[in-house]
């Protein structure tokens, strides 16, 4: 990539808002941050700020999965 058209360096990869959400808001250690995937990054800034609700259950929704999964009443 020629100098001009360089992107400046924090806007590659967002590295320093990568690591103060691993280090600082999810308290992991350098290594778990290290090890972390983008997805499972993204996914625990999703369980943080609730970026990827989930619709509730309704009723309806509710029976079908007890008739599917009963308590096992015999233990």
């Amino acid at each position: 990539m020629s100098e001009q058209h360089a992107l400046p360096r924090n806007e590659i990869f967002p590295w320093d808002d990568v690591m103060m959400l691993g280090l600082s808001v999810l308290r992991w250690s350098p290594d778990q941050l290290w090890r972390a995937t983008p997805r499972e990054l993204i996914a625990a800034w999703e369980g943080l700020t609730g970026g990827r609700g989930m619709e509730p259950v309704v009723s309806s929704d509710l029976r079908r999965m007890m008739e599917a999964f009963p308590d096992d009443k015999g233990l």
